[in-house]
């Protein structure tokens, strides 16, 4: 017998013997589902019937109040939220100094040394923290520095 014949009669072996698996166990299922057919769930088992409450002893003369019905109402009126209260405006001191007017300028002792002297206020600058800020500019130089208002004296 030829080598692929051996394969082939092997494959069909296989195949006969996954269909009779598949049968029994089809048959199995079925047997199965009508056996529980026949019993009734757990869930579904018969109940009892209630056992009575007891009556509440009541003279015949006076009858029970019936309970007061129950009033719905809608949710009390709200009022709208309050606009928030904007913190009051601290008035900011003005620049010391204004556009034009000559300073004495003191450069710091700590970074660059810069050349102490009289400068021209070029231009207000916003504040830095709690100082404002001035562009100033000398005779003597090419170039514009920036400078705090701590660092000014009038000349």
């Amino acid at each position: 017998m030829s080598r692929h014949s051996a394969k082939t009669a092997g494959r069909s072996a296989k195949t006969t013997s996954a269909r009779d698996k598949k049968a029994t166990k089809t048959e199995r299922a079925k047997a199965k589902k009508s056996a529980s057919s026949s019993r009734r769930p757990l869930r579904e088992a018969p109940r009892s019937a209630p056992a009575p409450k007891p009556k509440k002893h009541a003279s015949p003369s006076v009858a029970p109040e019936p309970a007061p019905e129950m009033i719905r109402t809608a949710s009390p009126p709200m009022q709208p939220a309050a606009p928030p209260v904007p913190a009051p405006a601290l008035p900011l001191p003005a620049h010391r100094y204004s556009v034009g007017e000559t300073v004495y300028y003191t450069s710091p002792s700590f970074g660059r040394a810069a050349a102490n002297g009289n400068y021209t206020v070029v231009k207000l600058l916003p504040s830095e923290g709690d100082d404002y800020q001035y562009r100033i500019k000398s005779n003597g130089e090419a170039f514009e520095r920036v400078a705090k208002e701590s660092q000014l004296d009038k000349a």
